[in-house]
């Protein structure tokens, strides 16, 4: 059976944090499948099509890692993949109390478990928000994120 892991986000911008996880994943499971999904809670920077098309060609040697769009329950879409797991990535111990309520809630709920890899200390002190703000302001992000975030044409 493939091991399939789904990896979900925003990924507003995806960081090398982000690559990290999924690279590190791609070493456990069969495929990785990278899901920006729609946070209600939050408005985008950069456009979640941009953001695809940028990861896409970041990963375009690497088959075993796939993105996609989508818009419904995260669980329910990893189900529907086939994933076996959801991959998510922590920074600290703050990720953690959040990250665990929501897998706890995915495993009652869905059966869904989820697979906690600690970004690589070097990468630790990243978030998208602070890269957003840091972009928006002019400041260069080269080292923060694998790809440059002009948006694709």
């Amino acid at each position: 059976m493939k091991r399939i892991a789904f990896f979900p986000g925003t990924f507003d911008p995806f960081t090398r944090g982000h690559e990290d996880i999924a690279l590190r994943g791609a070493e456990l499971f069969d495929e990785i499948i990278i899901g920006i999904g729609h946070n209600t809670k939050k408005k985008r920077f950069f456009p979640a099509e941009a953001m695809k098309i940028l990861i896409e060609e970041h990963f375009k040697d690497n088959p075993q890692i796939k993105v996609i769009l989508y818009q419904d329950l995260t669980a329910k879409v990893a189900k529907e993949l086939g994933a076996t797991v959801l991959l998510r990535g922590l920074r600290n111990t703050t990720d953690f109390e959040y990250e665990n309520s929501i897998a706890q809630a995915n495993r009652h709920i869905n059966g869904l478990d989820t697979v906690f890899i600690y970004t690589s200390p070097e990468f630790s002190h990243l978030s998208s928000s602070i890269i957003r703000e840091l972009h928006k302001f002019g400041h260069t992000v080269d080292e923060f994120v694998p790809f440059s975030l002009e948006v694709p044409k």
